[in-house]
């Protein structure tokens, strides 16, 4: 039997189900695989909503999927495959007990497993923070110290009923390995990370810089249960600059050092190639000179493996390749200034870009989504397939409700091939448990699969032929008649602890094994005994008795307690552990603890038994399963985009374009406009290469902030495939978007509000390039005006000498005087009005929150605004005549001269021609239109100029 007899053998879910009814055992013989004769109430397949959670969890890679690499290059997928190494296949039927595939051997041989984790017994490495790092010494490694580990690390074999599978991913699953190189190759990053709820492998190798912010911008993407480095990252308590850093952004999270000999890229090489799937073997080729994540990616094997009691089987993995130019760098300060996936009033709020788009139905849908905000893509080509096909979802009405429909009854198919594809090295009652359930799974899975065709057939976009050619391949007709052969055709997925269990019991065909048709009979009377005990103990105290079930308990009685009168105002002796919730008691017996311990006996025993023939079926199936990626790919795919149109029929929404330019026409905050009980006021920016810096002031309250934060979320929108809240957008692709907003001090980091903008200004001085987008909100408000002013110039002129499309939010004014010595700069304000109703009435501020050309002319908005809080009124006049000298002294007019004046007007024309031969589209009527408005507009600025120089003589 198994290692753990005493192990309960209900399902994962921890919901109760009630049944009520006279059942007594038969004296006749019941037929082979007879099913107890009260109703399970057998569900149809779950429909939408089912299985979806809400928590973020990072195993979905971020970037272009491998089915939109073949669209690109025009190689749809066909039905043809390589057939995959079927392990030990040849004496499967040798063995003692037959393994799920036979070969329970590790890849990397398992006698040195124990040896992973770093010695001496007693040494912790903590970072200068005081962060502990766990180093587990080589006699401490035993079976309790794994146990350790499993239960501080998510386990891959649990079941996804109905309400696990809400929360499977919600927690931190990720397992990562950092490795930097020494001396000359210091700042080479070499990473490799794998979801435990995901068979797949993902490498990176980059440079970086003396900041680590690609380092910490992936690892907070990642969201990481534990990091592993090398131990010689912290030897003798002096930490490497990379393991502080690390060890400084990710407090909360597990970190472990092994020793660096582990980290072994010859290693590498030789396990990725023995664990890479065939589909995905081209990335071999990619990685085989990619020494430090293959050094990364034989630690971390070689751990989770430790970790997980278990090992992968050969050619199970899908093994990724990703580099920092794929897609978008979104650091972490960033993202959660722009609240992407979490809200900073409240984390449990969905009012964040991802709470706004966020329509999937799969666990898998939501991962991909969540990972694409925070890594958005940088190919237009690729973003322009998705946007294909979010149009023509938007357009078919038909297909989309047909896909939706099918796609919303798929479960985690990450998380099922996660656990096919390990091999626990120990047959325990839960690794039996496990794979019999997730058997049930593949079988719900691939009886979608033709619906999921049916549905895609008639799709125009060549993103969406892809995937429907990427279904039609026969090993997953092949697979499901395996299963079916051995497994009963009315055995589906349910909801429910009780209701699964009993598919569990009765999934294999009767007459396969006569002991276990047996052992069913046992279990089917021993169940029935015990529901007419329950109505025999009704009768005879006169109660109303119902049977019950939960996983923690196994049967037990319940009473409602409405219109019962007890005697003596207590429940007969003879019950036991008595619970009272609400109206409804809930109590056992001796007798059915006896006979509960009889239904968990045998329960262990059709496990056994059903393991052993699911195991010799995953066996025969093993080699075709691989075509279970391309399903996971697109389901999540589809569900992503499925999200995105349906956002797209809950608003205005609009296709963006990709040019050279930043124009939005009527733009609205996305999240905003979701939360508002009105519709918030739109607005429009134009921001091209000869005017890249828009500088933007206005009275408090007027907008500012929301309109920065509204153009950088639109911009991740647009990249990542979704329509825009607009009626019209265009975009430059950004290969950095960049924040500074808040003026907030960090009592952790012992960092004055002043510090903390510096050290933000200077991460992005120091990491952006021509093709950023820079959002710069409320900079030097932190010291004295005088010098507040002078940063602010001073970074100005820097940001001014790159290409980045720059917004720079201010209440210097001093500031939009730029403009005078730079043609790039461009004004514009938000427009408030002055209303009074009464000549003895105070004058009040409107906020109209329309932006406009040239720059505030708002004088002492400040003022303005203290007058309507509660300060006294004598404070408000002292205030207004000290302000009033202090204007008189500082302020100095300065006005442009008429030469600046001139090249601002020769610099706007050639700008706006050389955009015109890059991105237009018109025809030639059209375009002689626009060539004369573009004359007008430079006659009339030169006309300007020459008043000016008039004056200037008069002068």
């Amino acid at each position: 039997m198994f290692t753990k007899p005493g192990v309960c053998g209900g399902s994962t879910a921890a919901g109760e189900t009630s049944f009520s009814g006279r059942c007594s055992s038969s004296s006749s013989e019941p037929e082979p695989g007879r099913r107890p004769r009260y109703n399970f109430g057998l569900m149809e397949t779950p429909r939408s909503g089912e299985g979806k959670g809400d928590g973020y969890s990072a195993s979905e890679s971020g970037g272009t999927s491998s089915t939109e690499r073949l669209v690109q290059n025009n190689k749809l997928p066909s039905g043809s495959h390589t057939s995959g190494f079927t392990p030990g296949a040849a004496n499967a039927n040798n063995t003692s007990r037959d393994s799920c595939f036979a070969d329970k051997s590790s890849f990397a041989g398992n006698n040195s497993v124990l040896s992973v984790l770093s010695a001496p017994s007693s040494s912790l490495c903590r970072d200068r923070d005081g962060a502990r790092v766990g180093k587990t010494p080589l006699s401490a490694i035993s079976h309790n110290t794994r146990s350790s580990c499993r239960m501080r690390t998510p386990q891959t074999g649990h079941s996804v009923t109905s309400s696990s599978a809400i929360s499977a991913h919600c927690v931190a699953s990720v397992i990562v390995a950092v490795v930097e190189g020494r001396g000359l190759a210091r700042g080479e990053i070499g990473m490799a990370s794998i979801n435990l709820r995901s068979p797949e492998l993902i490498l990176s190798q980059f440079a970086d810089n003396t900041t680590y912010s690609k380092v910490i911008t992936k690892l907070q993407i990642l969201t990481p249960l534990e990091i592993i480095m090398p131990n010689t990252a912290c030897d003798k308590g002096t930490a490497t600059k990379l393991f502080s850093l690390i060890t400084e952004n990710f407090k909360t999270v597990a970190f472990t050092t092994v020793q660096r000999k582990y980290f072994n890229e010859t290693k590498g090489l030789e396990y990725t190639e023995q664990l890479c799937i065939p589909e995905f073997n081209t990335v071999l080729m990619e990685v085989q000179s990619k020494y430090y994540c293959l050094a990364a990616a034989a630690a971390l094997l070689k751990y989770v493996e430790f970790i997980q009691n278990s090992v992968y089987a050969p050619k199970s993995l899908k093994v990724t390749f990703q580099g920092s130019e794929q897609t978008a760098m979104i650091d972490s300060t960033s993202a959660q200034n722009l609240e992407l996936v979490i809200n900073n009033r409240d984390p449990r709020n969905s009012h964040t870009l991802f709470g706004v788009l966020n329509y999937t139905k799969t666990p898998g849908g939501n991962r991909r989504l969540r990972s694409n905000i925070l890594e958005p893509l940088v190919d237009a080509e690729t973003i322009n397939m998705r946007l294909d096909c979010v149009q023509e979802l938007l357009q078919d009405e038909e297909l989309f409700f047909s896909l939706q429909s099918v796609i919303s009854r798929f479960l985690d198919t990450d998380q099922l091939l996660s656990v096919l594809v390990q091999i626990p090295k120990q047959d325990t009652v839960t690794a039996a448990e496990s794979k019999i359930t997730n058997l049930i799974y593949l079988k719900h899975t691939l009886e979608l699969v033709d619906p999921l065709k049916a549905a895609l057939k008639n799709c125009k976009t060549s993103l969406l032929k892809a995937y429907c050619s990427s279904l039609d391949d026969n090993r997953f007709n092949i697979i499901l008649d395996k299963i079916k052969t051995v497994i009963n055709d009315d055995t589906r997925y349910t909801k429910g602890c009780l209701n699964m269990r009993t598919q569990k019991c009765y999934a294999v065909r009767p007459n396969i094994n006569e002991f276990l048709d047996i052992a069913r009979r046992t279990y089917a009377e021993i169940v029935d005994d015990i529901a007419g005990m329950i109505t025999q103990l009704g009768e005879k105290y006169n109660l109303p008795l119902k049977t019950s079930f939960s996983t923690a308990r196994g049967f037990f009685i319940q009473m409602n307690t409405d219109g019962v009168i007890l005697p003596s105002g207590q429940l007969p002796s003879e019950f036991m552990k008595v619970t009272k919730m609400k109206n409804a008691y809930s109590f056992t017996s001796v007798d059915l603890i006896k006979m509960n311990e009889r239904c968990q006996e045998s329960l262990r025993e059709i496990y056994h038994m059903t393991y052993l023939i699911v195991c010799r079926l995953l066996s025969e199936i093993y080699e075709h399963i691989h075509c279970l990626y391309k399903l996971s790919d697109a389901v999540s795919m589809l569900d992503m985009l499925l999200s995105f149109a349906h956002a797209c029929t809950l608003s205005d929404y609009v296709r963006p374009e990709f040019t050279d330019t930043l124009a939005i026409k009527q733009g609205r905050h996305p999240i905003l406009e979701k939360i508002s009980v009105e519709k918030p006021v739109p607005n429009n920016i134009y921001i091209s290469e000869g005017s890249n810096f828009v500088i933007i002031t206005g009275p408090n309250m007027s907008g500012k902030s929301t309109f920065l934060k509204q153009i950088a979320l639109c911009q991740i929108m647009a990249q990542i495939g979704s329509f825009i809240p607009a009626e019209y957008a265009s975009f430059r692709i950004a290969e950095q978007i960049f924040t500074r907003i808040g003026v907030d001090d960090d009592i952790e980091t012992n960092s004055s509000t002043f510090m903390k903008e510096m050290k933000e200004i200077t991460f992005i001085i120091q990491n952006a390039n021509d093709r950023s987008l820079i959002i710069i909100d409320e900079l030097g408000r932190g010291t004295s005006t005088e010098e507040g002013v002078g940063i602010c110039h001073a970074i100005c002129e820097y940001l001014l000498n790159l290409k980045a499309f720059t917004l720079f939010a201010t209440h210097f004014l001093e500031l939009c005087h730029l403009d005078a010595l730079y043609p790039n700069v461009e004004n514009n304000h938000f427009e408030v009005q002055h209303t009074r109703k009464s000549p003895q009435t105070t004058e009040k501020i409107t906020y109209t929150y329309v932006l406009s050309k040239g720059h505030t002319e708002e004088k002492n908005y400040g003022l303005k605004a203290a007058e309507v809080s509660s300060l006294l009124p004598s404070i408000i006049h002292d205030a207004k005549e000290i302000t009033s000298q202090i204007s008189k002294q500082l302020w100095q007019k300065q006005m442009s001269t008429p030469e600046s004046l001139r090249q601002r007007a020769v610099y706007r024309l050639a700008t706006r021609l050389v955009q015109t031969a890059r991105n237009s589209c018109l025809d030639a009527n059209s375009l002689r239109v626009y060539f004369r408005g573009l004359k007008k507009r430079y006659e009339s600025d030169c006309l300007a100029t020459e008043e000016a120089t008039e004056m200037e003589v008069e002068e």
